[in-house]
């Protein structure tokens, strides 16, 4: 089934990277703007100044040489070139001398800067005459709008941009992840030798490859261990079965005295009783293989059950000549059962390969970690050391290394290897100048 996407991220990244550019922009314009409305206002302030000087100049000259009336015959003739513009004057008593027509080309709009000066008039009643000089910058604001404008529209379009070559950046940088995720679509079971690789991979690109990969391999591996697993089982099955089939056979093709028929029954059982041990056993290490931990209960002491297991064992000992003991001790909680268990696979084993007249040895003792080492030691034929790695391995017979003609699934040691994992620890084996030990590890403490 295949998952919706929420979203994208060449897109997601493209937009935040507009907004981003966008915000950008816009405090920078948005700070320039400020700035050139303040310089445009200083400019203004000092342009209306400076023509409220020269009007102030002119007038005095006036005043100086025609008085009052060469005055106003100076501003209504200069009215009609002050356009955009308003004179007023006042004489000293508050009394209005003149003032420009508030319509037409002396009509003002809000964007005004007035400049209120004094003139003398030494030859006028209170020696000087007052005046406002307003100025109308509306072709300033205007120009301020366009800017405001194209402010706008370059953020926008620096926005639209900006996402447009990001996202076609990303795409093009997200290249390696579609051509992985091809490689990872080609990849099937009965392909899984394939492997992720890049010609140029991206820094942060490679331990995820590598990752990915090692994966593989694992998985790989435990295909393999499973195929092989599958086989041995069909294998290990395949002959109890032939033989129960044919012992049942032979027993129904003629009539057979009740004898014979108890001696076939009693066949048969011990072949179901095989079976149904096997089946236990492979139930057992896919619980283990699950990740199942052991139930530990009070410490008690290993020698203990040691000393219970090999009672157990007492018959099969004296069958094959042979005598059992116990080397040190160590209390630990541990799920009895299941240390009991692996002691009887190993004195088991130790049984089928030991000589007739030897000692086997269980042997505790501390081990590094808190780890505690628990073996059983047997003389016998040298295991090869290529055999060594595999004893623990589900159906593994070392037949070259140890002679067995009795008849075993195969799965006692990879039964201890399990319980040694359940326990925190780990499998043992060794083998030197005709003593083999094997064993397992198992965590103290819990």
């Amino acid at each position: 089934m295949n998952a919706r996407c929420s979203h994208s991220i060449g897109l997601r990244l493209s937009r935040k990277l507009a907004l981003v550019t966008m915000v950008v922009l816009a405090l920078l314009f948005t700070g320039a703007w400020f700035s050139v409305k303040m310089l445009i206002k200083e400019k203004n302030r000092e342009e209306a100044q400076f023509r409220a000087s020269v009007v102030a100049q002119i007038l005095a000259h006036e005043l100086k040489n025609g008085g009052e009336q060469a005055c106003l015959a100076r501003v209504r003739a200069d009215a009609p070139m002050r356009a955009s513009t308003r004179l007023e004057l006042w004489r000293a008593d508050g009394s209005v001398l003149y003032a420009d027509d508030r319509s037409g080309a002396h009509a003002m709009s809000d964007h005004t800067y007035a400049v209120d000066f004094d003139i003398p008039a030494p030859q006028l009643p209170g020696g000087l005459l007052k005046a406002r000089y307003t100025a109308d910058f509306t072709s300033d604001a205007k120009f301020g709008r366009n800017w405001v404008i194209v402010f706008v529209v370059v953020t926008l379009l620096a926005g639209t941009l900006v996402a447009a070559g990001s996202y076609w950046h990303v795409r093009r940088a997200l290249r390696p992840l579609r051509e992985l995720a091809a490689q990872t679509r080609a990849i099937s079971p009965s392909r899984l030798e394939q492997r992720l690789h890049l010609d140029d991979p991206a820094e942060e690109l490679l331990p995820w490859i590598e990752q990915f990969n090692e994966l593989m391999v694992r998985l790989e591996r435990a295909v393999a261990q499973l195929e092989g697993f599958n086989a041995d089982v069909a294998h290990e099955l395949r002959t109890p079965l032939a033989a129960l089939i044919g012992h049942t056979e032979v027993a129904l093709s003629r009539d057979r005295p009740a004898d014979q028929l108890r001696d076939t029954l009693l066949s048969n059982l011990e072949e179901a009783q095989r079976l149904s041990a096997m089946v236990n056993d492979m139930l057992f290490l896919s619980q283990a293989d699950r990740g199942a931990t052991a139930r530990r209960g009070a410490r008690a002491s290993l020698a203990a059950l040691a000393a219970q297991v090999i009672e157990f064992h007492e018959a099969m000992l004296e069958e094959a000549g042979l005598s059992a003991r116990v080397d040190g001790d160590a209390d630990a909680a541990v799920d009895e059962p299941l240390v009991k268990r692996a002691l009887s696979n190993l004195l088991s084993n130790a049984v089928r390969f030991a000589p007739r007249g030897s000692t086997v040895v269980v042997r505790i003792a501390p081990d590094a970690d808190q780890q505690l080492r628990v073996e059983v030691e047997n003389a016998g034929e040298t295991i090869a050391p290529q055999h060594l790695p595999h004893l623990f391995d589900r159906f593994f017979r070392a037949d070259a290394a140890r002679p067995d003609g009795q008849s075993h699934h195969g799965l006692g040691l990879a039964i201890v290897a399990a319980i040694a994992r359940m326990h925190a620890g780990r499998p043992l084996a060794e083998s030197a100048a005709g003593r083999t030990r094997v064993g397992f590890t198992l965590l103290a403490q819990a």
